[in-house]
Parts: C-alpha cells; structure tokens; sequence
C-alpha cells in the first residue's frame, strides 16, 4: 500500500482523492524527478468526486526544482482514461486525458510579494505569470496537482465519435410569422369601409 493513502480519513479522501507529498527539504539542488499512478481506492474516489463512470487509470510524472528564492518550479503531465457517458446516446465511452503541469510553489510567506509581482505585470501588459502555490507544512502535494490537471482535462459534454444529435425540423408555417396577423387585418379590410361610417 502507498505511503500515500495512510492514515487518511473518507473526508480527507472526498477533498483531495489523490495525495502524494514530496518534503521539499528532502530535494536536491538539481532536483528531483517523480512518477505516480493511482490505485484503485483512489481511482474509485476521484471518480466519485468528478462524477465520472469510471477512472480507469490515472499516471502523472513531475520534475520539482528548487529556486535560489526559496521557491520550486513543478512540470510534468498527467495521463488518464476515464469512462464516461455519451451525452447524445448515453452509451458508455472511454477518453483519454493529456494534460501539462506548469506551476510555482513558494513558502506561504513570500507569496504577498510574489503576487504583488504578478499584479505589476499584469498593469505593465507583460506577460503575467500564475501566482505561486503555498508550500504546506514544508511539503508539495503532487497527487493533488495531477488530479486538478485531470479534472480540467475532462470533456464536460462526451459523445461518441459517430454521435450526431437530430433535432425535429418542422416545415415552418407560411401563416406564422410576425406580419401573418397585419395581412390578415388588411385582407379583410381592404377596400371595405367599416358600417356607419
């Protein structure tokens, strides 16, 4: 069993289905390279949480470098299948998710003036960067990153690859339109003076 899933309540598995902590004091200068994949408790639970059929497999690999200012610099990518339901047959689908990692975590105490940072940017029109991440009691959950770039990556609205949704088209009706009641108003009265008058 992983380290991972120790000593974890249902509630803390409803919030964060997939947990993997790194202790940043344990990575190198030159950093350091991980690679995780969901077993089947954790699978079933990250179903639950993004209403999913299924998740059918879940894997994400990540390099963490430390900054010379106390910060680490996270990539990877997470690589999933996940069952679905088609939205336009309700027939069960499989898809597949590829999705980037790209984010900065900072000790919670510099993140004021790194997002002080990031708001000049935005005022200069430069390219603004994401505001940093909280490292939490010194470590990086990098199980929780993988299943936040999962559940972006799912397509809300699945359908099979040879779905077409076909609506009723009825013929419209020459008398129904917005002028259909002027018309009539005319036809009747045309040329025709009203009684007594």
């Amino acid at each position: 069993m992983s380290g991972s899933t120790t000593g974890r309540t249902d509630a803390t598995r409803d919030r964060d289905p997939w947990r993997v902590l790194v202790n940043v004091a344990q990575i190198p200068e030159t950093g350091l390279h991980r690679e995780i994949t969901a077993d089947e408790a954790t699978r079933k639970a990250m179903a639950a949480v993004a209403e999913l059929r299924e998740v059918i497999s879940a894997h994400a690999a990540f390099d963490l470098q430390p900054k010379s200012d106390g910060s680490y610099h996270v990539t990877g990518r997470v690589q999933a299948r996940i069952g679905q339901t088609c939205v336009v047959t309700l027939d069960p689908i499989e898809n597949g998710i590829d999705e980037p990692i790209d984010v900065v975590f900072a000790p919670p105490e510099q993140i004021p003036e790194m997002a002080d940072l990031v708001d000049d940017a935005e005022e200069s029109d430069e390219e603004t960067p994401d505001p940093p991440e909280p490292i939490t009691g010194g470590f990086i959950d990098i199980g929780r990153l993988a299943t936040d770039a999962l559940f972006l990556g799912i397509d809300p609205y699945p359908r099979k690859a040879d779905a077409v949704f076909e609506q009723e088209v009825e013929a419209p009706d020459p008398e129904n339109h917005p002028f259909a009641a002027l018309k009539a108003l005319k036809d009747n009265g045309d040329g025709k003076k009203p009684k007594g008058g």
